[in-house]
């Protein structure tokens, strides 16, 4: 798993959908600064926390997967 790829997957939709990584944070109830450090790449996410993040996204879970650059559902 490419963490790098998918933090900017992350980052592409979370500001597609003009959220904030607070407001985003808020919504999967992890801190800022965790959302931040997955979107850089630093931080090993979970299984769990793509499944929170995607919830909270409001997109499959696949598309967190998808390093197309598609932020079309």
């Amino acid at each position: 798993m490419n963490y790098e790829e998918i933090g900017k997957r992350m980052k592409e939709i979370r500001i597609s959908k003009n959220l904030s990584q607070e407001e985003l944070a808020e919504l999967t109830d992890l801190h800022r600064t965790y959302i931040s450090a997955v979107e850089r790449g630093t931080r090993i996410i979970s299984l769990k926390n793509i499944q929170r993040i995607s919830d909270a996204l409001k997109i499959p879970t696949y598309k967190l997967f998808d390093f197309g650059g598609n932020t079309n559902e």
